[in-house]
């Protein structure tokens, strides 16, 4: 047998192997005064998840075993790992990230020592990620406050997974989604008092473009129709309540509807389109900052709603609720969203894989109807 067909039969069988194997997720346990353990804990009760996937999760014996003792969840039996090389694909994984034994769970109570153990898990995830140990990674709530720290200075997953692992000139953008809507947002965690300042014909053709894309890739939508909203109430009121309708959001949306062939429309009033159930002709809709998103968003998705962080090239996802502070330790915390999170990025792992397959080497056209010089070419002449 000739080496280059040796060659080739071992790389078939690698591929099919990467193939059929799971799906690695991996999950970091958050602010471990929350909610965040247990509503991964009840998600890795689930006896169809090991079907699907095999969960990593990063976090510690020692609080795994409180937590689930202290809130009476059933017996999971983890595999412990020495790390995400040496994982099982029949149970739940476990990697120790090295947290203190001093830690203590106070259930509802945020302290600088959760967020140090909320940041470790975190860190030592992303590092798996991107040395493709795991292929996606799941996160459970943390504080924006007592996780920061030397190491973590931003305002959030979605800023921090972009300094992180985002390549260069890779922006992050931040898409709430359910099976009812998708919801992106031009600007995410900063005071309502600057989100004008990011209402820029730039910033806002930039955000566009990257939800079409990842509507295509990230979701499988062919031709995605977006729903950008307004800023100001009643749209601007033709200027009377505000001109960044007029003067940016309307022009940089005809800009990109008619050079860069993106079905977006509006800009439509926030108020009207959502108690209108307008979302429901759209694939995707763009707020202009957090809560005129992301409070109708959870008003309707209720515990089914997931967090996507798009524009990078790795997927994350997460449950689309915070820490739950006012019910941690009470066993009262849904896994929905969790079990959500879980199964969108499993979904998204996929689907960018089928849609880079499909476009990696596009057919060259073989005919142009119109010569090097613009003239349309004459068929009937030799």
């Amino acid at each position: 047998m000739g080496r280059r067909k040796l060659f080739m039969q071992r790389t078939n069988r690698k591929q099919m192997k990467d193939e059929n194997r799971k799906i690695r997720v991996g999950i970091t346990h958050g602010d471990t005064n929350g909610i965040g353990l247990e509503v991964v804990l009840k998600a890795l009760s689930n006896p169809m998840l090991l079907e699907l996937c095999t969960p990593v999760l990063y976090s510690s014996a020692k609080i795994v075993n409180y937590h689930r003792k202290s809130l009476d969840i059933g017996q999971i039996q983890f595999f412990n790992a020495r790390n995400a090389d040496n994982l099982k694909e029949t149970q739940p994984n476990l990697v120790d990230v090295g947290i203190s034994d001093e830690l203590a769970v106070e259930y509802g109570q945020p302290s600088k020592q959760a967020g140090a153990a909320a940041f470790k898990s975190l860190e030592a995830a992303v590092a798996d990620l991107k040395r493709g140990r795991i292929d996606v990674l799941v996160t459970a709530p943390i504080n924006k406050d007592n996780i920061q720290s030397e190491s973590f200075r931003f305002s959030g997953h979605t800023e921090y997974l972009q300094a992180s692992i985002g390549e260069e000139g890779d922006k992050a953008l931040m898409v709430l989604f359910n099976e009812k809507m998708r919801v992106a947002l031009l600007s995410t965690h900063v005071p309502i008092s600057k989100v004008s300042e990011h209402v820029t014909k730039d910033n806002l053709k930039e955000k566009i473009l990257a939800f079409n894309r990842s509507l295509m890739r990230d979701f499988g939508i062919v031709r995605p129709r977006i729903a950008v909203l307004a800023l100001n109430p009643h749209a601007g009121e033709n200027g009377l309540l505000g001109k960044e309708e007029q003067e940016i959001i309307s022009p940089t949306i005809e800009d990109v509807y008619d050079n860069e062939h993106v079905l977006c429309f509006g800009p439509y009033p926030a108020d009207g389109f959502f108690g209108n159930e307008q979302y429901a002709h759209f694939d995707g809709v763009l707020a202009m900052y957090h809560d005129q998103g992301l409070a109708p968003f959870k008003t309707l998705a209720m515990e089914s709603g997931v967090n996507f962080t798009a524009g990078l090239p790795y997927v994350r996802t997460s449950p689309d609720h915070g820490t739950g502070y006012d019910i941690a330790g009470q066993n009262l915390a849904r896994e929905d969203s969790m079990l959500q999170a879980i199964y969108a990025a499993i979904d998204i792992w996929r689907n960018r894989r089928r849609y880079d397959e499909m476009t990696a080497n596009p057919l060259e056209k073989q005919y142009h109807p119109k010569g090097k010089n613009n003239v349309v070419l004459d068929l009937t002449k030799e």
